[in-house]
């Protein structure tokens, strides 16, 4: 199952999906749409009738990107997939690297497509953003002693069982926190991790998302965390989460 939240992205969802359903044919698709003025949910509801692989998960407002994910694994344990994959709908993640993803998933408990990692890169970002990325990895690492070098990456693919393991129903982060956070609990919980290089390109069509309110947020919760200040308990389970559901192919 790969995950599209949208808001705003009428001009970019029709290709993102194409792409996917080109790339590996067998995967669904599920579109989180924050009922966006675009007409974006309008969009994706059309694909979805005129392509079974593809759903729609409509939501009553913008609510952030960590929540729309959180709507998405819940939709997809609660259905039974095995694999769940967190793919931006702007372009940005380019569905051709996807099966490198799913494949080194058969090893590990979550893979991260890395920017900057040998052979990652990233197309197109002003030196700001590029700055800000790389920043906000290097400070999440030390301080809460990640391993990986893209901690803030959303382009991601999850074993449902991690996603049943790291206490999904206590998460509250956003933005890039959201990313950190998930990363750091996969890791506290001694679950395997890989990062893969991609290229990532930033967006040609739409405005970005990412605001400084994002960047704060995940500032505050990294140093809060790293003073072991609201840390999680180490082995969270996902209460709200069913797991007796028959397991279904990505």
């Amino acid at each position: 199952m790969v995950v599209l939240p949208t808001y705003n992205e009428r001009e970019n969802l029709a290709a993102a999906v194409a792409a996917i359903t080109a790339s590996v044919p067998k995967a669904d698709i599920l579109v989180v749409d924050d009922n966006s003025p675009d007409g974006t949910g309008a969009l994706a509801d059309a694909l979805a009738a005129a392509d079974p692989r593809v759903h729609v998960l409509h939501r009553p407002a913008k609510q952030g990107l960590g929540a729309a994910y959180l709507a998405a694994f819940e939709w997809a344990l609660r259905l039974g997939y095995t694999a769940i994959v967190e793919c931006d709908a702007d372009g940005s993640h380019d569905p051709a690297e996807l099966p490198g993803l799913l494949l080194e998933l058969a090893d590990h408990d979550l893979v991260i497509g890395s920017r900057w990692v040998a052979g990652g890169r990233v197309v197109d970002w002003p030196f700001s953003r590029r700055l800000l990325s790389r920043a906000g990895s290097f400070y999440a690492r030390r301080m809460l002693r990640l391993d990986q070098h893209d901690v803030t990456g959303g382009y991601r693919a999850f074993r449902s069982g991690t996603l049943r393991r790291i206490g999904l129903e206590t998460i509250t982060s956003q933005g890039y926190c959201f990313q950190i956070e998930m990363l750091w609990r996969t890791q506290r919980a001694g679950l395997r991790i890989a990062e893969v290089p991609i290229t990532f390109t930033d967006r040609r069509l739409g405005s970005s998302k990412m605001r400084w309110t994002i960047a704060l947020e995940a500032l505050s919760r990294v140093t809060a965390w790293g003073f072991g200040i609201g840390v999680p308990a180490r082995h969270a389970t996902s209460r709200g989460f069913r797991t007796d559901t028959a397991a279904r192919t990505r």
